[in-house]
């Protein structure tokens, strides 16, 4: 069992690390695995786990880009839009990457749970997958932009109607750290009421 000193090292420490801070070379599936693994632990209202994860690597990666950029491209063309050098960011950034996920919130009405708690869940999720980076020394951030929230892309991950595409996880090997983090003091933004 972790100490409190260690929790609270181990999340003070953590930190988006973006592509172009990544090494290259894959980082290891076992550790993607156990990204996946913690995150299925995360609270979830009624037990409903509404995470949807699709990792994305080798030949994966390029497949996502192909998509990504075409899925930018007719959706940006018909509201006019559309911009040629973030439709080439998507169609190559994702190569920096060794893995990518994309992560989805699946919906199920049926089940009487609001909509917000069923992204804080996934959130909550996600948190699980960085604080597991930390752990293993490994580079990751969540993207919410490309194609995160374009219905059209739905699809394509496995997302239903319902579902909503909440971003991409990326990972890869740390080559450049990220500086330490700032937060304003916790007094800034708590009321504490004993009456």
């Amino acid at each position: 069992m972790s100490t409190p000193e260690a929790i609270n090292a181990l999340i003070r420490n953590r930190r988006s690390v973006f592509p172009k801070q990544y090494d290259k070379g894959p980082v290891d599936n076992a550790i993607v695995n156990q990204l996946l693994e913690n995150a299925r632990w995360a609270p979830s209202h009624k037990l409903t786990q509404p995470w949807r994860f699709v990792v994305f690597t080798g030949n994966g990666l390029k497949a996502l880009a192909e998509f990504q950029a075409s899925c930018y491209r007719d959706v940006t063309m018909k509201d006019g839009s559309f911009r040629e050098d973030k439709y080439q960011k998507l169609l190559t950034a994702p190569m920096e990457s060794s893995h990518i996920i994309a992560v989805g919130m699946h919906r199920d009405s049926h089940r009487g749970v609001p909509e917000i708690e069923e992204v804080g869940a996934v959130f909550c999720a996600v948190q699980n997958m960085y604080l597991t980076a930390a752990a293993y020394g490994i580079g990751c951030y969540l993207s919410t932009g490309g194609i995160t929230f374009f219905e059209e892309a739905k699809p394509f991950f496995g997302l239903g109607l319902e579902d909503k595409l909440l971003g991409f996880f990326h990972i890869g090997k740390i080559k450049t750290p990220s500086p330490d983090g700032k937060r304003a003091p916790v007094e800034t933004y708590t009321q504490w009421r004993d009456s």
